[in-house]
């Protein structure tokens, strides 16, 4: 059996195995790589010590060789414990290099048996053990080598398992928080309707019904871990509006302050909306006469991206976050989520008769 065949053994072992195959390409690599070093090594060595590296080059291959396979047996035995803890691997890979070593040494005395032959050669113990100590380390340090493979690529896999695991569970922290948003929308919407109702202007609650069906339809298909575009996201929010005109479209102004370049950026889809939905209900609903709700966005000094929604109070009411807890909150704890850290949702002063919450949160165009 060549080097190339054992080689080929150990990777065809290692493919039929429940793994990667990444891993066993990387094995048979390695092995090659160790064997070209032994060979070089083994040459310079015995070069020094006056042997022809040419002449001794075919009795080192068959050395090198036999000592492969042996590798390859070795190694299969570790493939097949790899779920075990490594300082028993370690102590199985030692056991197992000292019992193949004295088959190595046979193998050499064979071949200088075949390469002499008719001519006798006696067993000489002293350079027998000399082998079999040679062949211990250099089984046993391939074993190391092939162990330290071995528990990098399983703490690779374990890696991934983990980054896999995290992105899940962020997926379905994203889903539950935006599906808070849907039916605290939905309750306030439908409780419009029915006021709407109770006042006669069906006709009116029927529009709203239908825009309000035609918003859901495309809320609900947008996917919690995909960001938009940020006039997409403002046109949504526009949409709303249009499903809230029905009860102010006789005081309520609109307005946007949006920096023209930021509109390709991407922000998280309805992000805005609760921020919106809380300045309609705790706003615009609450003031008597006109009413201005502003949404804007700019790009800050350091870089990152602000946005905000500004609303009319009533008269005598300072800017505050009563009554949007909930969706002060869930905005907040969405950015924690997409941007570990980096974004953030608070309430700042807006002046008298005023109200301003502001999202700040990574540029990402």
């Amino acid at each position: 059996m060549t080097l190339d065949h054992a080689q080929t053994s150990l990777s065809s072992a290692l493919a039929d195995a429940p793994g990667p195959t990444v891993f066993g390409r990387e094995v048979v690599t390695l092995g090659v790589a160790f064997a070209a070093a032994l060979f070089v090594v083994s040459s310079v060595v015995w070069g020094i010590a006056g042997v022809d590296p040419f002449q001794s080059a075919l009795g080192k291959m068959v050395g090198i060789t036999g000592d492969a396979v042996l590798a390859v047996m070795i190694t299969l035995v570790l493939w097949q414990i790899r779920a075990r803890s490594l300082g028993l691997k370690a102590l199985v890979a030692c056991c197992l290099s000292l019992a193949a070593a004295p088959i190595s040494g046979l193998i050499d005395w064979g071949f200088h048996i075949f390469c002499v032959w008719p001519r006798s050669v006696p067993f000489n113990a002293q350079y027998f053990a000399q082998v079999v100590v040679f062949t211990t380390s250099e089984l046993f340090g391939w074993s190391c080598l092939y162990l330290a493979l071995q528990y990098n690529s399983q703490m690779r896999e374990s890696e991934k398992h983990l980054a896999a695991v995290r992105e899940e569970a962020l997926y379905a922290r994203m889903r539950a928080l935006q599906y808070q948003v849907n039916p605290h929308f939905l309750f306030n919407t439908l409780n419009s309707v029915a006021g709407l109702m109770e006042e006669g202007s069906t006709e009116t609650a029927r529009d709203m019904v239908l825009r309000l069906a035609n918003f859901l339809r495309r809320t609900l298909a947008l996917d919690p871990m995909a960001d938009v575009r940020l006039d997409a996201e403002i046109e949504l929010q526009l949409d709303y509006l249009r499903i809230e005109e029905a009860r102010f479209s006789d005081r309520l102004e609109i307005r946007l302050e949006v920096d023209p370049s930021l509109r390709a950026a991407r922000v998280p889809g309805l992000i805005l909306q609760p921020l919106v939905e809380n300045a309609v209900k705790h706003g615009v609903a609450q003031t008597p006469g006109a009413a201005i709700l502003i949404i804007g966005a700019r790009r800050d000094g350091d870089g990152s991206l602000r946005l905000w929604v500004e609303n009319s109070v009533p008269s005598g009411e300072t800017s505050g976050t009563e009554g949007m807890g909930i969706g002060l909150a869930n905005v907040a704890n969405r950015l924690a989520a997409r941007y570990a850290g980096a974004g953030a949702c608070i309430a700042v002063p807006a002046g008298h008769g005023r109200n301003r919450v502001e999202i700040r949160m990574p540029l990402v165009r």
